[in-house]
């Protein structure tokens, strides 16, 4: 199943969920927002959340940082 990961074609074999997704490319859930053809989803619901040939998956990273 191809899917558009972050504006790039990617290649998403048994990935049925956004969790799956995530886990297969070793993202930490926690540390991600992720929007599903234009709609951010709630952590909550990565796991049931099903993706299709074609999806677009926006996966953004959380930075901890600043002034010490």
């Amino acid at each position: 199943m191809q899917l558009t990961v972050n504006g790039k074609a990617r290649d998403a074999q048994g990935a049925g969920t956004i969790n799956e997704f995530l886990e297969a490319n070793g993202v930490n859930p926690v540390l991600v927002a992720v929007e599903h053809n234009g709609e951010i989803i709630r952590r909550e619901r990565f796991a049931e959340v099903a993706l299709a040939e074609g999806d677009q998956l926006e996966i953004i990273h959380m930075v901890g940082g600043g002034e010490s």
